[in-house]
């Protein structure tokens, strides 16, 4: 009888071990070793609490690398893409403007997820309506030439400032000619 009943416990034992051991996950990942791992295979809660927070700083450099991308491709952006130009009272692309706009594609394209606004601008001349009328149409058509390019468009805003934000103030055809422009912002 007492041999039936050791039996029949250790035979219990055996089932509740097997059972504790399916229920329960062992994650690792094959860079990370599980450090700080005791003889019966649990982890210690410090080396939990350690590993937690490896993983917490490499979330935070990726955050930061991926916005040192950003600014990377901002500063090359301002350093390398230039106002595009429009004629006197238009709104079609000219043909010095077109290697301007495949560089800053390229650019785009590298960064996938860099925004782009496209401000238009409008020199003096004109009532304040038509050249916020002028410069949409302007930043528009930048757009849609970007987009054939290859950029979508769901990437790209546009706006108008009009003759509210002129970088030349002379009543001068030259300086006019600077206003009439398409200006670029990244944006994240």
């Amino acid at each position: 009888m007492k041999k039936i009943f050791s039996v029949s416990i250790l035979l219990i034992a055996c089932i509740v071990l097997i059972a504790g051991c399916a229920q329960r996950k062992v994650v690792s990942t094959p860079e990370q070793p599980q450090a700080g791992a005791t003889a019966n295979g649990k982890q210690k809660e410090g080396a939990v609490a350690k590993d937690l927070s490896r993983e917490a700083i490499t979330e935070k450099e990726l955050a930061k690398s991926r916005q040192t991308d950003i600014q990377s491709t901002a500063k090359e952006l301002k350093s390398n893409i230039q106002n595009i130009y429009f004629d006197f009272d238009r709104f079609d692309i000219r043909d010095d403007a077109k290697p301007v706009l495949k560089e800053l594609a390229a650019m785009l394209s590298k960064n996938t997820k860099a925004r782009l606004v496209i401000e238009g601008h409008c020199d003096e001349r004109g009532t304040g309506e038509y050249n916020l009328a002028l410069g949409e149409k302007r930043a528009g058509s930048t757009k849609t030439y970007l987009a054939t390019l290859g950029i979508p468009s769901s990437r790209i805003e546009t706006i108008s400032y009009g003759k509210e934000k002129p970088v030349c103030t002379e009543s001068t055809e030259a300086c006019w000619a600077k206003n009439r422009r398409a200006h670029f912002v990244l944006n994240e």
